[in-house]
């Protein structure tokens, strides 16, 4: 493949906003960054934006039209949040930022070949109806090159593999690709409705690179080589024609089967009408509180379909499950909170004449209701010591799910093995029946009922994930809640754990973005690569699979994964090495997903890609991507990070990596002991000091239950989620509606300019001084960073938080925290970075400079100095 051009850190572009533009591709030649994390000041959450200091961030506006998609925009038109006041009209399309920015993720790009792989000429595999020899009908077969497989839904660290296992196996840069299994693809992957061709040996799938015996109709395996017959499907007349079969022309293809194994297929017309949605309101809220939520359930409500069936719980001591039976009466079953509910209760209350789940069509005027009548906590009670049976209150909600629904009673059939969401409002611990812990951390039996906590809800989360459901937890407010308890729960049913400043926009985008995520079940990932390559690490959401197939596939080496759940906003970090020393000159990669839709329907997705192998390793440099390849790092490093003792600990594993990395891959300095880290992936080291400093391992974030959810978050997250939390994208407002992209230094704080800071649970948009003191400028300013916010973020889930403040303000602090310091550095140093320096006077570099809140933290330069390691060039 063909590396983009390597430019200096101070190469920036200008782009213009516009809705919807952001999805598109960027051209082939440029790339741009993505990063991200959540942040907070001292206690969980920051204190309250002062009145003088906070800029109104833009109102919630939430739409109907949701597709579930991770910071990429999948088509949908419709914006998530309302347009600010007065922007600018955006007329021009974006045009994608050089190295190191991408407003989409990497596709991998095309490599020449020379020719296809050729058929072995000793040995020949046997034939499955006999033993023939292959080199008879060699002639017949397909020899034509075959472009290199590609795949949004795949990415790899590199695009060429190293033939040494000595250079290949280095663990400080390693190999890897990041996996996305239910991605959404545009154009849409190629369909094939039957049963995919696959070899009666390893189980591999027949793809665009098998050699086809057109005359037989048999074809090879490129996994393990063996020759498989096709009961003559493939027989043709020439090569062309086998091009008409979409597994033999395409890398990516989705593979439907609805027959006689699921009966009770329907076709709908919305995603969502088969995925009841149950909320688990929290409510020992104070009045503050509950009116933010109260306002995000009614605008919730209101985004819902009409055929989207709904159910309301309530719990604190107790648990009201609410019957909409009636029409426009809210009315619920009170059951206690204290244990487990006992199956007669259970069956008391399914088999009753109570309906508990229902279209929203049906439903609107009494959820209305029901979210109207909420009332705030009146008892004098600590938030923290408050009861609430949030356990109990999720049991009950799947066994109403499950159990036979009182939807019979409007005509309404319940399916099996429907996809359900139960998404929990939370505001405070669970401390209260089953799974709960003690109000006090100071309890002498705090250790062991936590422990024991734990395992009840993993094991809640378990059960949850087997009954097809998908539990979200959504906490907000000032009060802990206790996440090594929590995030089991949502962790175990494939469910997403996200904390929030308060119930207000930010979880209302949330809670709506939650409901619209269209989650596959019964999730299956098989990995096959050719036999030079061993799979080595997989962190993603899964966990082995062990399944006995051997009988039908005796050689069938794959490793199987078992997804919690199949959405678009998932993706698996795969690390592989080298067996051995790689002789041939390509090696060849298959990932099978098995899973059943929202439709139930069965689907096999398989994607086939294959890689050139290279002896050079500049060559290998030059294809390494090294976005992709930080994020893998970045992944395999917060595997480690359980704790912020582990944390600090893997900020010194990253300070090696890089020495490491400087000295297998680097050159030698003239006249010095010291190493140049190599200018071929000149960004990695940039992207892993963002990393280091940033949330994931620094301190940016004040406490460590925050750092702990954004962790588990960025394990799972896809590519461009996780791009953005391990390294911010900064955007500088220019006249007349444009944006410069721009390296993300504190050198980009002039007070003359408004600043957007992506960092993909946060968006800053930061406005001078000298800016702010311009009514009519900094208005329009503001309105068109919240609108490149809005667009940056549509469709995100998590939805990030957006805060606007001036310069100088205290909410500045967490902009600035996560700029790396640079104003430190030699003024050729800055020059590399920001051109527009060079034109400065020296008056105004002082006032620059002046402008600076000041860290200890050292400058990036500083720090890989400081590591022995020479900075890679432009530097």
């Amino acid at each position: 493949m063909a590396t983009p051009p390597q430019a200096s850190p101070g190469y920036s572009r200008t782009i213009t906003p516009q809705m919807d533009s952001l999805s598109s591709k960027p051209d082939q030649s440029a790339m741009s960054p993505a990063p991200p994390t959540i942040s907070s000041g001292a206690p969980r959450f920051p204190p309250p934006i002062s009145q003088q200091d906070q800029i109104p961030s833009p109102s919630i506006k939430l739409s109907t039209m949701l597709s579930p998609a991770n910071g990429v925009n999948t088509g949908s038109s419709v914006p998530h949040m309302s347009t600010p006041p007065g922007p600018p009209v955006f007329a021009s399309p974006v045009r994608p930022a050089a190295v190191p920015f991408r407003t989409s993720p990497a596709t991998p790009q095309p490599v020449a070949f020379s020719s296809a792989s050729s058929l072995p000429t000793s040995s020949p595999p046997y034939f499955s109806n006999g033993s023939v020899e292959l080199q008879q009908q060699l002639p017949s077969a397909i020899e034509e090159p075959v472009p290199d497989g590609k795949s949004p839904c795949v990415l790899f660290s590199a695009h060429k593999v190293l033939k040494h296992k000595k250079q290949a196996n280095v663990p400080s840069l390693g190999f890897g690709v990041l996996v996305s299994p239910g991605r959404d693809t545009s154009p849409g992957p190629q369909v094939i409705q039957r049963d995919p061709h696959r070899c009666l040996d390893c189980g591999a799938y027949s793809n665009l690179y098998s050699n086809i015996l057109i005359g037989s109709g048999q074809w090879q395996c490129v996994i393990c080589g063996n020759l498989n017959g096709s009961e003559g499907e493939y027989i043709a007349l020439s090569k062309e024609e086998l091009r008409n079969f979409p597994e033999l022309s395409s890398p990516l293809v989705d593979f439907i089967q609805t027959g006689n194994k699921r009966p009770s297929f329907v076709l709908v017309t919305d995603l969502r009408t088969s995925a009841p949605v149950f909320l688990v309101i929290d409510e020992c809220l104070d009045e503050q509180h509950l009116q933010y939520l109260q306002s995000s359930l009614h605008a919730f409500v209101d985004s819902l379909p009409p055929t989207t069936r709904i159910g309301i719980i309530l719990y604190g001591r107790a648990i009201s499950v609410y019957d909409f039976s009636e029409e426009s009466i809210a009315s619920a079953e009170v059951i206690p909170g204290g244990a487990s509910p006992t199956q007669e209760a259970l069956k008391a209350l399914i088999y009753g004449t109570g309906i508990y789940l229902s279209p929203m069509h049906a439903s609107k005027e009494v959820a209305h209701l029901i979210f109207s009548s909420l009332r705030p906590y009146k008892l004098n009670v600590p938030e923290a010591s408050r009861d609430r049976c949030l356990g109990t209150a999720v049991e009950v909600a799947l066994a109403i799910i499950q159990g036979p629904s009182a939807d019979f009673s409007r005509g309404v059939v319940k399916r099996p093995g429907v996809n359900s969401r139960i998404i929990v409002c939370a505001g405070g611990p669970n401390t209260y029946g089953p799974g709960s812990v003690p109000h006090s951390y100071t309890h002498p039996n705090y250790p062991h009922k936590e422990k024991t906590a734990i395992k009840w809800m993993e094991h809640l989360g378990r059960e949850a994930h087997q009954q097809n459901t998908v539990v979200d937890i959504l906490c907000a407010g000032t009060c802990p809640v206790r996440v090594p308890v929590l995030q089991p729960l949502a962790k175990a049913s494939g469910g997403a754990f996200v904390l929030h400043d308060d119930f207000g926009e930010a979880f209302g985008m949330n809670l709506q973005r939650a409901s619209a995520r269209a989650a596959g079940s019964h999730g299956l990932l098989e990995i096959r690569c050719s036999d030079d390559i061993l799979v080595t690490q997989v962190v993603g959401p899964g966990e082995e699979a062990h399944i006995e197939n051997h009988e039908t596939f005796k050689n069938d080496l794959s490793l199987c994964i078992q997804m919690l759940s199949v959405e678009e906003t998932q993706c698996f970090s795969i690390s592989m090495e080298n067996r051995h020393d790689i002789k041939s000159d390509f090696v060849f990669f298959q990932f099978a997903i098995q899973y059943s839709n929202v439709y139930q329907a069965d689907i096999t997705r398989v994607i086939t890609i294959r890689l050139p192998t290279v002896d050079s390793v500049p060559e290998y440099l030059q294809s390494v991507e090294d976005e992709v390849a930080a994020v893998l790092i970045a992944k395999r490093t917060l595997l480690g990070a359980k704790s912020h003792s582990d944390a600090i600990d893997m900020r010194t594993t990253i300070d090696e990596r890089v020495k490491d990395i400087a000295l297998k891959f680097g050159s030698q300095v003239p006249k010095s002991k010291l190493c140049r880290f190599p200018k071929e992936i000149s960004l990695l080291p940039e992207f892993l000091f963002h990393l280091r400093r940033g949330p994931l391992l620094g301190n940016i974030v004040g406490h460590e239950d925050e750092r702990s959810v954004l962790r588990n978050l960025f394990l799972n997250a896809s590519f461009d989620l996780s791009l953005r939390m391990v390294a911010p994208r900064c955007l500088m407002h220019r006249e007349g509606g444009t944006f410069e992209e721009l390296p993300a230094y504190d050198l980009v704080m002039q007070s003359d300019t408004a600043v957007v800071l992506d960092h993909g649970t946060d968006v800053f948009i930061w406005l001078g001084a000298e800016l702010a003191a311009d009514e009519g400028r900094s208005a329009a300013a503001l309105a068109a960073c919240k609108t490149l916010a809005e667009e940056l973020t549509e469709l995100r889930f998590p939805a990030p938080r957006i805060l606007a403040f001036k310069e100088g303000s205290s909410q500045a602090r967490y902009f600035v925290s996560r700029l790396i310091p640079a104003h430190k550095d030699p003024p050729y140093e800055q020059e590399a970075r920001f051109p527009q320096l060079r034109t400065l006077t020296t008056e105004q570099r002082t006032k620059l400079k002046s402008s600076f809140i000041h860290f200890d933290d050292p400058s990036f330069c500083e720090w890989i100095r400081s590591l022995k390691v020479v900075p890679p060039e432009p530097i």
